[in-house]
């Protein structure tokens, strides 16, 4: 279904890409400051699977319908920038792995990975420029698609989930200190408004 040369070239520009810090990267490290390695390594799955319905929907053209109609790219960006914030004060809430209170589900981490790349217009438009570039247009570009985005989507899932682990582990060693997880708190609501804010000032361009 691909050119083995140009799978052979994509593999290398996906690795690079996964590597790259980015949106994802924080916010799984995010979530293992503020849950511990379970939730974030869930959360990296959430992720991966958006990445893929982005990567599906821009197959199918509705990229180009948010790339053209500016009002759809804003309110879901809009939408993103909600919910990130929303995250964020919950993080000021609740703190990461307080004894006293309700550790975060695996279950509920992944609503909230999925969730946050859903609500990030960003990722269509990049796969509309990025993918196609390593694809045949004599042959289906709903198939081709699908295989890029699953190789892009597990390479995510472990380098995004490692990330998040590492903090996570981190996170739950230093929770039985009160001020470290105050303050690990703070750094997980930092994140998450920092994301925000990213995400409130992108262009469409």
């Amino acid at each position: 279904m691909i050119d083995p040369w140009l799978l052979l070239a994509f593999l290398p520009a996906a690795l690079a890409l996964n590597l790259t810090p980015g949106a994802d990267m924080m916010f799984c490290l995010g979530q293992g400051l503020r849950a511990g390695p379970r939730p974030a390594m869930a959360a990296s799955a959430g992720i991966a699977l958006g990445a893929l319905v982005h990567v599906t929907l821009a197959a199918l053209g509705v990229g180009a319908l948010v790339a053209a109609a500016p009002w759809l790219f804003d309110v879901i960006r809009w939408v993103g920038v909600g919910y990130l914030l929303w995250l964020a004060v919950g993080a000021l809430r609740t703190g990461p792995m307080r004894a006293s209170g309700r550790p975060m589900s695996p279950r509920r981490a992944f609503r909230e990975g999925l969730v946050v790349n859903l609500t990030n217009p960003k990722v269509i438009l990049f796969v509309l420029a990025f993918l196609p570039q390593f694809t045949d247009p004599a042959h289906s570009l709903l198939g081709q698609f699908l295989v890029l985005g699953v190789i892009m989507g597990i390479g995510g899932l472990f380098v995004n989930g490692a990330v998040g682990v590492f903090a996570g582990s981190l996170g739950r060693y230093m929770a039985g200190s009160p001020r470290f997880a105050r303050g690990l708190g703070y750094a997980t609501a930092a994140i998450f408004t920092a994301l925000a804010v990213r995400l409130a000032i992108l262009e469409r361009a």
